[in-house]
């Protein structure tokens, strides 16, 4: 178990950017619940403490609750090789999918408990009765009954989920539930992925959110957006100096590390480009997005880059290596003209803000962002397009059907038609007006529903109900 350091972020940078009203709003709902938690630690749990949606969403949000007085702490649990294939393959069956197709019974939930009770010695020396605790996802689940135990409140927050459940999913559900019972509260990005038998459970709707003072959505202009891509190699950018980046306490930085970079040449300076970032995850669809992108007859003067983090850096994926090596593999058969318009990008994460601005500056540059997952319970990657008011081309699945509306903030496609997704990309490269309409009503879509005062308002909203 180790502890992630919370940093405050000031309300008043948060107010600029996200209204009056919603700071109104959250203002309103911290003198309400604060004075419920005097006294009472907040704590914050997962699995990584960066390489995810879940960490990116904590690190950029809890300051602001810490600036306002509310005590707020971050712990991440540790776990061997075999913790993280289990809870992979679990990942896997909650959006459906049989993943590695290995088993998930008495064995792997002895060993899942075997690793929640060697965390839950370091939980417990720092938590106290009366706190409370926001446990995320099924890594760390393990730890409710303990928790509960030791006397906190505890809210078990499931990030993902599927819009119409199988059995393969119910499976996954019936070797989960009965840790999900013993929280006090479960929170769900939307109301399909709520799972079944949980009656006896407080159950609370909450979507994630962006931070558009982090690093990652933070206003960037043309030249230093050509900058950071040309210093991090992802940019064809000729006589280039070196970049710098304002981090978050103020002081300045170079980008000193570049992005691992499988091409057969730069992408030039001013191509059309077409761009996804996530994790190497095979739910996220790398090939299909290559493959889609490359078919396409009309985006033959159109560069991809597929940009993830580094697949050794995110330690509770470890499929991540398998899945970039297959990408490898499509890439590597296509004929020559098309595989040097598709560029695969490992990027950097020595250092945390270094790799959110150069996924900022990535985003910022791309005339068209897809995000073209097979299973999404929340795209972050999307919102965050779509506050840099970017047109996008995402799937027609879970979370992004929410955050997009179709034809008015973005195009939603059946991620299993690549002749589909590939015309969307094409419509918006050739009708610029269009694209940027999208890109608009995108941006003005996040100010309304998915900055920081709505997601904090919800969980002290919940917050307030629990004992």
């Amino acid at each position: 178990m180790q502890e992630v350091p919370v940093v405050a972020r000031p309300a008043e940078r948060l107010r600029a950017s996200a209204g009056a009203e919603a700071g109104r709003a959250l203002d309103a709902r911290l003198r309400d619940v604060s004075p419920r938690l005097a006294g009472r630690t907040v704590w914050h749990i997962n699995s990584t403490p960066e390489g995810g949606g879940v960490a990116e969403l904590l690190r950029s949000t809890l300051g602001y609750l810490t600036h306002h007085g509310i005590r707020v702490r971050w712990l991440v649990i540790d776990g061997d090789p075999e913790f993280f294939a289990i809870t992979k393959r679990v990942h896997n069956r909650l959006h459906g999918e049989l993943g590695d197709g290995g088993a998930l019974a008495g064995p792997e939930r002895d060993h899942l408990r075997k690793i929640a009770r060697a965390n839950l010695e370091g939980a417990v020396g720092l938590i106290e009765p009366g706190d409370v605790v926001v446990v995320h996802d099924p890594q760390p689940l393990g730890l409710v009954p303990g928790l509960k135990d030791a006397g906190a409140s505890v809210v078990w927050t499931c990030h993902v989920g599927v819009d119409a459940a199988n059995d393969i999913t119910r499976s996954a559900w019936s070797f989960l539930a009965d840790d999900v019972r013993d929280a006090d509260a479960a929170t769900f990005t939307r109301r399909a992925y709520v799972w079944d038998g949980l009656d006896d459970v407080r159950v609370a709707l909450i979507p994630p959110c962006i931070d558009p003072e982090s690093r990652k959505n933070v206003t960037l202009g043309t030249a230093d957006v050509s900058a950071i891509l040309g210093a991090a190699g992802l940019i064809e950018t000729p006589g280039a100096e070196a970049a710098t980046f304002l981090r978050e306490d103020g002081t300045t930085a170079l980008i000193a590390h570049r992005a691992g970079l499988i091409e057969d040449a730069p992408t030039p300076v001013g191509a059309p480009l077409v761009v996804q970032v996530s994790r190497w995850d095979a739910l996220k669809d790398p090939v299909g997005v290559l493959s889609g992108f490359a078919e396409d007859p009309d985006l033959d003067d159109a560069h991809l880059i597929l940009a993830g983090p580094t697949p050794s850096s995110v330690a509770d994926d470890p499929e991540a290596t398998g899945v970039l090596a297959d990408v490898e593999v499509v890439r590597s058969e296509l004929s020559e003209v098309d595989r040097r318009r598709v560029h695969l990008a490992n990027l950097p994460t020595d250092d945390v803000e270094e790799n959110a601005i150069i996924v900022n500056a990535l985003q910022r540059r791309a005339d068209v962002v897809v995000q073209k997952s097979l299973a999404e319970g929340f795209g972050l990657t999307v919102t965050e397009a779509m506050w840099k008011e970017r047109p996008l081309v995402a799937a027609r699945v879970g979370g992004i059907q929410d955050q997009i509306e179709d034809g008015v903030s973005g195009l939603l496609v059946d991620p299993r038609d690549l002749t589909g997704y590939g015309n969307a990309v094409q419509s918006l490269l050739a009708d610029r007006d269009r694209a940027n309409a999208l890109g608009r009503a995108a941006g003005q879509r996040v100010r309304a529903r998915y900055l920081p005062p709505q997601y904090l308002g919800a969980y002290l909203e919940l917050f307030a109900t629990l004992d």
